[in-house]
């Protein structure tokens, strides 16, 4: 029986909150206390449908819960805010997923050109890249910088203009809804490692299917070509 034939990516894009780094509980802390600000905390079920969308999403989510409307300088405010808030956390507690550096090290090695993109404005965005390494990223796409966030395809067609790659030669590693939305939207091949394995969007392939577990550890290269010819299937 002759072995499969795996054929490698021409770019890897990483989404950064909840995939590079474990950022989402902190958060959950902020947006939180953005709830309450507005004068009634989300519950646990709307806080996860914030999960991995802008801060207007989070903030319209927030508000329609409070039943109250926000004008444009008071949303300036709570912006403001939320995000020297969120900065103070990443200041004091922000990690790299289990064994994202040793499979970053792994894909640099073989040379496979690596970008974040993530909804979080630059401002967040750099303090996450250098918690994990600025070293392994050719270049990164943020919230702030194209017209539209996800689940809009806006910032994987520009993260494929970068590497000058058609989006389907580049494999996306995405852990929400609104970021495996718009990976698959753009036209690229998506392993998604959603905290619950129901929030999985078709047409991704499930790392749990794949690796076992959400867990980058022990994973290597060579996963990487094989993932990449079996998400052309999912």
């Amino acid at each position: 029986m002759t072995s499969p034939s795996w054929s490698s990516p021409r770019a890897v894009f990483w989404d950064m909150d909840g995939t590079l780094v474990d950022s989402e509980p902190l958060w959950g802390i902020a947006t939180y206390e953005l709830s309450e600000r507005l004068g009634r905390r989300l519950t646990p079920e709307l806080r996860a449908a914030t999960v991995g969308g802008s801060f207007d999403h989070t903030l319209r989510v927030c508000a329609e819960h409070a039943g109250v409307s926000v004008d444009p300088r008071r949303a300036r405010e709570l912006h403001d805010a939320m995000f020297a808030r969120v900065g103070a956390l990443f200041s004091e507690s922000l990690a790299p997923r289990p064994g994202v550096l040793p499979f970053l090290e792994a894909l640099r090695a073989r040379g496979i050109p690596m970008l974040v993109t993530t909804n979080t404005e630059r401002s967040l965005a750099d303090k996450a890249i250098a918690a994990v390494g600025e070293r392994f990223f050719r270049d990164s796409v943020a919230g702030d910088e194209v017209a539209r966030f996800k689940p809009a395809p806006d910032m994987y067609l520009e993260a494929a203009r970068r590497v000058g790659a058609a989006p389907g030669e580049c494999l996306v590693f995405e852990d929400s809804r609104a970021g495996m939305t718009a990976a698959l939207g753009a036209g690229c091949r998506v392993v998604g490692l959603p905290e619950e394995e129901s929030d999985l969007v078709e047409g991704a392939l499930s790392m749990r299917a794949a690796a076992g577990s959400r867990s980058f550890e022990g994973v290597g290269a060579d996963d990487v070509e094989r993932w990449f010819t079996l998400s052309a299937r999912a």
